[in-house]
């Protein structure tokens, strides 16, 4: 039977040979004085440099010397030069096999290094058990337990007894976790799990591939989508505390594996394994979908700013024709009426001459509309957004698990009016700014006209998700910022960051 590898043979290099490099050489084969007494006990060259070779490399990476090993010209160099030999004083070392094993002997009972057997050896592997939950690779974890062994100075078995070891214990954290989860999951939702594997929609689909297919919409009719997965997977009742200590790369590996696994291949593996994929997809899918409908959300309040910038553009480019003949016409006007002041001539004639005054008042009329025109700003017309929004932002702030800063208290509350659909609720635009835009065109509105109020909080709810005033409680990506932040406490621990 093949041996079980785990590792390439760059991370077996990077983990098991000697180091050539100069910082590392400075850092692990610098021979202190009393390593240089012990070594000069040693009457013969080779035997002294050997010594010397089989303590360095007891030190780092660990691991006895074979006796075929090819030692690097580097590190014999480094070595000898302390020693005042050459390199080519080891070419005679252990000839004798019983000479190495001298060596070892002495070095295990002069600086305590002991092999990897019995009670020590007990101790590790537990010790594995326990970083294999935590590990977020197989090199990973060979690195701690490398790093281990030299701490505990014990030397480094085999590399082939390493990665049996590893792979021994990462799938027994795998097996741990999956039983950890499904243990919390009571009777009832170990059915209703299950269920999503058998339950068949239009098209033959099962709940399950159902509920993973999901992305992020540009419309009204894709955020409802969303929001039909979202509300199936809150009405499963799902707590996220089911993944508490269970470490992040671990929920994101059985996703993944959720994500690749259909109905009936997810059917045919053990029950711990299966409900630990379905409870871990279920959760991490209602924060993915979550996310999904703030980010659709942030998509239609852009599309519906644009469509409002557009609109607001053709209307000054279509009233450009009109401002030039209006201005010719009052160019026409004052001149008529400036050659008659200057003639002494009466003023209501010219007046009368130039255009009339039934075609000064018509005049006056189009001047009046195009200054709104040309004045106006994309805000005047979002409002035609607003029957966009209606078809499923009010479904949206009752689904999500909204929270928010201080500061965003007053939207908070202009959102539960909308979720409700408080027809009699006071409209306040005291989630604005004082200065804000939003102010001239609410004022305009009619008292009982609440369109454009509610576009305004939809789109300050936007800009309250990307400034982080507004977050979801289990969000990926809309998370509290604090969650980003380094807790105060490790803060003043760190000198860096005090």
């Amino acid at each position: 039977m093949p041996r079980r590898s785990i590792l390439t043979e760059r991370q077996r290099s990077a983990l098991f040979d000697l180091p050539t490099d100069d910082a590392s050489m400075l850092r692990h084969y610098i021979l202190a004085d009393d390593d240089l007494e012990r070594i000069n006990e040693r009457r013969r060259s080779e035997n002294r440099i050997g010594f010397a070779l089989q303590l360095c490399a007891l030190r780092y990476p660990g691991r006895l010397l074979s006796s075929d090993e090819i030692i690097p010209e580097k590190v014999l160099r480094f070595i000898a030069a302390q020693l005042g030999l050459t390199g080519d004083d080891i070419l005679p070392y252990a000839s004798r096999r019983q000479t190495r094993q001298q060596h070892l002997h002495a070095l295990r009972q002069i600086y305590g290094f002991k092999m990897f057997s019995g009670q020590g050896a007990r101790c590790l592997r537990a010790w594995l058990e326990h970083q294999a939950e935590t590990a977020r690779s197989n090199e990973d974890l060979a690195r701690r337990f490398v790093e281990e062994c030299r701490r505990t100075q014990t030397i480094l078995p085999g590399v082939s007894v390493i990665e049996r070891l590893c792979a021994d214990s990462l799938v027994a954290a795998e097996r741990r976790i999956e039983s950890r989860i499904a243990n919390r999951l009571d009777n009832q939702m170990r059915e209703r799990l299950d269920t999503l594997l058998t339950e068949m929609l239009d098209g033959n689909v099962s709940r399950f591939v159902w509920l993973r297919q999901f992305e992020v919409g540009n419309n009204s009719a894709g955020a409802s989508r969303l929001l039909d997965r979202l509300e199936f997977l809150q009405a499963l009742d799902m707590s996220p505390e089911i993944l508490a200590d269970v470490p992040p790369h671990r929920v994101t590996r059985l996703r993944r594996q959720g994500e690749r696994y259909f109905a009936d291949g997810l059917r045919d593996i053990t029950s711990d394994r299966r409900l630990a994929i379905l409870a871990v997809c279920a959760t991490e899918w209602a924060a993915a979908i979550a996310d999904a409908v703030i980010e659709t959300h942030d998509r239609i309040v852009g599309k519906t700013w644009r469509d409002a910038k557009k609109l607001c553009d053709a209307r000054i480019a279509d009233a450009r024709s009109s401002l030039q003949e209006t201005l010719r016409s009052f160019k026409g006007l004052g001149a008529a009426l400036l050659e008659a002041k200057g003639d002494g001539a009466s003023l209501d004639a010219a007046t009368e001459a130039a255009c009339g005054w039934v075609h000064l008042e018509r005049m006056v009329a189009t001047a009046a509309e195009l200054t709104d025109t040309m004045a106006a700003d994309a805000l005047a017309h979002v409002v035609h957004g607003y029957h966009r929004f209606r078809r499923y932002a009010p479904r949206m702030l009752r689904a999500l698990d909204i929270h928010a800063a201080a500061v965003a208290s007053t939207l908070i509350q202009a959102a539960k009016i909308i979720a409700a659909d408080q027809k009699d609720a006071p409209r306040q635009a005291s989630f604005l700014r004082r200065n804000s835009k939003w102010h001239h065109h609410l004022n305009s509105q009619e008292p009982d006209d609440n369109q454009l109020w509610e576009v305004a909080v939809l789109f300050q709810i936007r800009e309250a998700f990307r400034s982080g005033d507004m977050w979801l409680r289990h969000s990926r990506r809309y998370a509290d910022l604090k969650q980003a932040l380094v807790p105060i406490e490790a803060a003043r621990a760190s000198p860096r960051l005090t």
